[in-house]
């Protein structure tokens, strides 16, 4: 079956991801109308899809020949295109930022829940070739978590406009959507630090423990993220950066660099996997979404698995206003 989509707005990752997807998709997505803030943006992207450019999203979701809706980036139109699509009956793909307010936004949860439409929120290190890959030897070499180091590294700076020791809410929910997502199951409670350096240096760590049971032990889940190495320490901002993601397992360890590299040890010794070969995390992603629209079962875990990594970070945020350990 193929789906007649439309595409609301057209975000960082339209050009290396979405765009080469959906064209690598062409017998499984027909792109049929765009719409984006940036007019000249929709033309050319809907000339290139041979579709319709129109003029808002309203417009957009109330065709008769669209099944499904890409919202690719969030713009100050926050979740309307969203509620419109639902209310429409359209499928929804949303891969705008995760920032999503537990308990302001609650109401639009249940709203898209209560729609009935199917709906896939994009956590793409869910589906990066190596996470994928870490999942398959979970399962068969190295055995169950027990310790899993997420970091990142920032490049910040000290002139206005660069980015700041903080990457947003929406990075972080979908770091701890991802810890979640590969110990497969919910952490129990939190502890999150900061420390400011300077206005525009700091560092964030949060620690999730995941309860042991009957056949599972406990985990240990550490995000943090940070900048603290100076612009003008030009060879150390380049020196070993550190994994996306380092996993601890009862048969062995993990070294994860996103999306396609995968160092992994035993008792059997080193083992280097490079997955260049596999679908990119676009076509994954993509692949996955037509899946779920076209199965007869409704997909909204997605919705849910946000929300639930949204519920997870406030806990974050009021651990560090209290200084303690907060239950999730």
């Amino acid at each position: 079956m193929k789906l007649r989509i439309g595409l609301i707005g057209l975000g960082d990752a339209w050009q290396t991801r979405h765009r080469p997807a959906l064209r690598m998709l062409h017998d499984r997505f027909d792109v049929r109308a765009v719409f984006s803030p940036v007019a000249k943006l929709a033309e050319n992207s809907a000339n290139e899809f041979q579709a319709d450019a129109v003029d808002g999203y309203r417009a957009l979701v109330s065709r008769c020949d669209i099944d499904a809706v890409m919202v690719l980036s969030r713009t100050w139109l926050g979740w309307l295109p969203m509620l419109a699509a639902s209310e429409a009956g359209k499928a929804i793909y949303w891969a705008g930022d995760l920032d999503f307010d537990p308990q302001r936004d609650e109401p639009i949860r249940a709203a898209i829940e209560g729609s009935g439409v199917a709906f896939m929120a994009e956590f793409p290190r869910r589906f990066a070739p190596a996470t994928l890959r870490l999942k398959e030897l979970i399962a068969t070499h190295l055995g169950a978590p027990q310790l899993v180091f997420c970091h990142r590294r920032i490049q910040g700076g000290g002139k206005a406009g660069q980015e700041s020791c903080d990457p947003s809410r929406s990075e972080f929910v979908e770091l701890i959507d991802w810890c979640r997502y590969v110990v497969d199951r919910e952490p129990g409670s939190i502890r999150s630090t900061s420390q400011t350096l300077s206005e525009t240096a700091g560092y964030r760590c949060m620690s999730l423990e995941f309860a042991a049971t009957d056949d599972q032990p406990m985990v240990t889940a550490q995000i943090s993220c940070g900048s603290y190495i100076r612009p003008s320490w030009h060879e150390a901002i380049s020196f070993r950066p550190p994994s996306a993601m380092q996993i601890c397992c009862e048969r062995g360890i993990a070294f994860v660099d996103l999306p396609a590299t995968l160092v992994w040890f035993d008792d059997a010794g080193r083992h280097l996997e490079s997955l260049e070969t596999e679908l990119p995390v676009g076509e994954q992603l993509l692949t996955q979404f037509h899946r779920s629209v076209t199965s007869l079962l409704r997909n909204m875990s997605d919705l849910n698995d946000a929300y639930r990594a949204a519920v997870i970070y406030a806990a974050a945020q009021r651990s560090e206003r209290e200084g303690r350990r907060i239950d999730v």
